[in-house]
């Protein structure tokens, strides 16, 4: 692979291609599943048990991440396969593509007028819907990735029984960029990613954007990051009064252990799981970007054994 073909693969796993152990060795039967429309297309699994059962609602991460977990070139069917483990073992869960997004292109807005607080928004009113259907229980939201600072601002607004930040970054978005490309970027690009990222800081906008870096800085997308890096997930996890539940895989090239035991420090009382070997598709994988992306571009892999234990631990335990 060429450095080129490699700096532009990391950029696309760092942001999500630029914003637009296991439960089971076979492949396990298949839960119900059925669809469920709220403007935005979503997918309800149902387990065989008699209602009222838990609930999970599954926020997915940055970019044109779709209610399975997968990206343009990136199949690995990680909420999904989280999804049929919780339905196997009695919780309900509902998954939902982003406005833009795959079944719910129909509620594109332009990038431009994309904002962290509309995606919060959006997820709030899936949980609405799962909170006033007399077949669930308690409502739990369950955030991955940037989808944990999503589902988290969510949580608050509609009111959930718990909340779980799953391979959720500890700082804001502008610091988890400059960790990203740290030692990644040409040299020569340095200089312009941290103007452009202390422009975004202070809530202004840029047009210099040098081509390289347009995937991550475009105009259009400029306005999404000043919105998102304008929360810190530690003040707004403070600020949840429902239990919380942080779970980090330890060998996640995305985001680290050390996020996660910020934001356990940022609340007492917060529960903390390190699944070792779990990677940020939630599959055991080990090693550097090479070593890993089978486990980002290849389905039917399951998710970590241990990850779904924890999520049951904490789903079970809500008072």
């Amino acid at each position: 692979m060429s450095r080129a073909a490699a700096f532009l693969l990391v950029l696309a796993l760092a942001f999500a291609l630029a914003l637009a152990g296991s439960a089971n060795a076979g492949e396990p039967e298949r839960p119900r599943e059925s669809a469920v429309q709220l403007e935005r297309g979503g997918t309800l699994a149902l387990p065989e048990d008699e209602t009222p059962v838990p609930v999970v609602l599954l926020v997915a991460g940055s970019g044109p991440t779709d209610r399975n977990g997968n990206s343009p070139g990136m199949r690995n069917d990680s909420l999904q396969g989280l999804a049929h483990a919780l339905a196997e073992a009695g919780i309900a869960s509902l998954r939902y593509d982003k406005r833009g997004v795959a079944g719910s292109r129909a509620a594109a807005v332009r990038e431009s007028e994309l904002s962290l607080d509309g995606y919060a928004d959006d997820a709030a009113a899936w949980l609405r819907l799962l909170k006033g259907d007399a077949r669930f229980g308690k409502v739990v939201v369950v955030g991955h990735s940037e989808g944990a600072l999503v589902g988290m601002l969510a949580a608050g607004r509609a009111g959930a029984d718990g909340f779980v930040t799953l391979a959720g970054p500890g700082r804001r978005l502008s610091d988890v960029l400059r960790r990203q490309l740290a030692g990644r970027l040409p040299p020569a690009l340095i200089p312009d990613s941290e103007r452009i990222l202390a422009s975004l800081e202070r809530g202004q906008l840029t047009e210099e954007v040098p081509a390289q870096l347009a995937p991550l800085f475009r105009p259009s997308v400029q306005p999404y990051l000043v919105s998102a890096i304008r929360y810190d997930p530690a003040e707004e996890l403070r600020r949840l009064a429902m239990p919380v539940a942080v779970i980090q895989g330890s060998t996640d090239l995305q985001v680290g252990v050390e996020d996660a035991r910020r934001l356990q420090a940022a609340r007492p009382g917060t529960t903390l799981v390190v699944v070792e070997g779990m990677n940020h598709v939630l599959k055991m994988a080990h090693g550097d970007l090479a070593a890993q992306l089978p486990a980002y571009t290849q389905p039917g892999g399951p998710v970590a054994r241990e990850l779904v234990q924890a999520l049951l631990h904490f789903v079970r335990g809500l008072p």
